[in-house]
């Protein structure tokens, strides 16, 4: 089975019922041309990057579709062309990597971020590999800088004093 991924976007101008009417006429036309609709996704309302017939935003929808031959193509992006509502689309064929990589996003495997650690569990690393929770960082007390020894100030507390007397 060869599958392809047909992205198109409806003029937002439309009511939603005509948008979503727009959106299920292709899957419609889609599954009596004998294909079996793996994923349909409404991504909503977006801003597009330069705008098409004076809008700068579109309704997008994306229908993932597996078929046994690719002779639809040619009949939907027809209609796709005849259709005032659609203002672009777009039909990519995907090999085993987009496939593989679509079901993984569907999954929930692509596009989210995980933690490193336990579940609310806040450490980070610092400078020196140590681990150390916000809770830690915040509570542990500054290192101040080393008080100088009797010793070593006397002659410096000299030196000073005796240039304050030159001057």
């Amino acid at each position: 089975m060869k599958h392809y991924e047909v992205t198109f976007i409806v003029d937002p101008v439309l009511s939603g019922d005509e948008i979503k009417a727009t959106a299920q006429n292709y899957v419609d036309q889609f599954k009596s041309e004998g294909c079996t609709i793996v994923h349909n996704d409404e991504m909503g309302l977006r801003q597009l990057a330069y705008p098409i017939n004076r809008r700068t935003s579109g309704v997008y929808y994306s229908v993932e579709v597996a078929a046994e031959t690719g002779e639809f193509i040619n009949k939907v992006e027809l209609a796709f062309r005849r259709d005032e509502r659609i203002m672009r689309f777009l039909t990519i064929g995907l090999d085993k990597y987009g496939i593989k990589y679509n079901d993984d996003k569907r999954n929930g495997l692509i596009g989210t971020f995980k933690k490193k650690g336990k579940k609310g569990d806040d450490k980070k690393e610092d400078k020196r590999g140590n681990n150390k929770s916000r809770d830690d960082r915040k509570a542990a007390p500054k290192k101040e800088a080393p008080k100088a020894t009797p010793a070593k100030a006397a002659p410096v507390a000299a030196a000073a004093e005796a240039k304050a007397e030159e001057e």
